[in-house]
C-alpha cells in the first residue's frame, strides 16, 4: 500500500524541515507532499532541502485549497493530511494506519484533553461534536481535527465539496458520514505550534456560525429545520390557545408564529433535496 503524507504549509519556516526530517525517519519510503500556500518565508527552500516534494501555490488560497492540491498530485492509495506546524507528532500516523487496515475509509486522530487549544475554541470544538453526532447519530469526537488518513480515491469523490478555507475537515467528516463510507477515531496529542497562528478571533467567530450551518446542509438540513418549526409551531398553538381563552379570537402573532413554522419547514425539506442531489452517483 503506498502511503502519501501531504502537509499544507503557509509560512511555516520555523517547523516545516524539522516535520519532513521527523516523517522520513519513520516512512522514508512514503510520498511526502508539502502545499508552500503562497509563502513569503523560507518554506519552499527548507522543505525541499529535508528531502519533500514542493508544490507551491502563486498566492495564498487557503488551507482547504492546500488540501485540494495535495489530494491532486498524490499518488498514494492512503493520503495521510497533517499541519505543517509541528503540533501532529508523525509517530502517531501508525495509529491512523493501523485503523484504515481495519477497513475505515476516513481515521482522524482525535484530540485529546491537554492538547494545545484555546477555551474559546475547546468549547466551540465541543459543540461541533454534539452537533455532528446529533446529525450524523455516530459518535464524533473531533470533526475539525486536520490529521486525518484517507482512502484517496474516494476522498476525491468530494473535492468539488470542500472549501478553500480552514473547514475542510468539517465538510470531508461529513461527506463521508453521508455517503455511507465508515469513519473511525484515534486518540493523539497536539501539542504546541510552532511559529505564529494563522487563526484570527473576529474571523474564527465567524467561521464558527457557519460551520454550525455547514454542518447541518453537508447532512440532513431537515434534522435541524425541523426541531426549529415544531418549537415554533407549539408556540402558534400555545398563543393561539391562551388568547382564544382570554379574548376569544385569532391574533396576528399567532398567524405569524405557523406561518414561520411552516416555512422553516419547507426550506428543511427543500433543501434536504438539494443535499441529495450533492451526493448523487456517490
Amino acid at each position: 500500500m503506498k502511503l502519501s503524507i501531504v502537509l499544507p504549509a503557509k509560512n511555516e519556516a520555523g517547523a516545516i524541515g524539522q516535520t519532513v526530517r521527523q516523517i522520513k525517519k519513520i516512512y522514508a519510503d512514503a510520498e511526502i507532499i508539502v502545499i508552500n500556500d503562497g509563502s513569503r518565508d523560507q518554506t519552499l527552500q527548507l522543505a525541499e532541502q529535508a528531502g519533500a516534494h514542493v508544490v507551491s501555490h502563486p498566492y495564498p488560497k487557503g488551507n482547504g485549497a492546500a488540501i485540494k492540491t495535495g489530494a491532486r498530485v498524490a499518488t498514494g492509495e492512503v493520503i495521510i493530511f497533517m499541519d505543517a506546524d509541528g503540533q501532529h507528532d508523525p509517530a502517531d500516523i501508525v495509529l491512523l494506519l493501523e485503523k484504515m487496515n481495519q477497513g475505515y475509509d476516513l481515521v482522524v486522530g482525535a484530540r485529546q484533553r491537554g492538547s494545545q487549544a484555546s477555551i474559546g475554541r475547546s468549547i466551540a470544538n465541543q459543540l461541533y461534536n454534539r452537533l455532528a453526532t446529533y446529525m450524523t447519530e455516530h459518535p464524533i469526537e473531533d470533526l475539525t481535527s486536520g490529521f486525518r488518513a484517507v482512502n484517496a480515491n474516494k476522498f476525491r469523490e468530494f473535492l468539488y465539496l470542500l472549501p478553500n478555507g480552514f473547514s475542510y475537515p468539517t465538510t470531508s467528516t461529513m461527506a463521508f458520514f453521508r455517503a455511507g463510507y465508515s469513519v473511525a477515531y484515534v486518540p493523539i496529542h497536539a501539542a504546541k505550534r510552532i511559529g505564529k497562528s494563522h487563526i484570527h478571533p473576529v474571523k474564527d467567530s465567524i467561521r464558527f456560525f457557519l460551520i454550525i450551518f455547514k454542518i447541518a446542509t453537508l447532512f440532513s438540513p431537515l434534522k435541524m429545520f425541523l426541531p426549529i418549526a415544531t418549537i415554533l409551531f407549539l408556540m402558534a398553538s400555545s398563543w393561539y390557545g391562551y388568547t382564544l381563552y382570554e379574548f376569544n379570537r385569532f391574533t396576528n402573532m399567532s398567524a405569524l408564529l405557523y406561518t414561520g413554522s411552516v416555512m422553516i419547514f419547507l426550506m428543511g425539506l427543500i433543501s434536504e433535496q438539494v443535499t441529495a442531489l450533492m451526493y448523487k452517483g456517490e
